[in-house]
């Protein structure tokens, strides 16, 4: 009789489920850097911009995946 080998669960990243959210599409959904501090110095214009969250290039998606096996909750 052949034994049964167990598959080992694959660990989510938690550093990259709380940073990204996964749409209804697949894509990953991203916040824009550098709104937290020091926005002084930025124009209102970067600033507004800054407001929108942004999509992870196809490239970065496909490296982020293996990250985060099970998608992100």
């Amino acid at each position: 009789m052949a034994k049964k080998v167990k598959k080992l669960k694959l660990k989510t990243k938690k550093a990259a489920s709380k940073r990204l959210r996964m749409t209804k599409s697949g894509l990953l959904k991203k916040r824009n850097a550098g709104r937290q501090h020091i926005l002084g110095k930025k124009t209102r214009k970067h600033k507004r911009q800054l407001r929108h969250s942004g999509y992870i290039s196809a490239t970065d998606a496909k490296r982020i995946r293996k990250v985060l096996p099970y998608g992100t909750n």
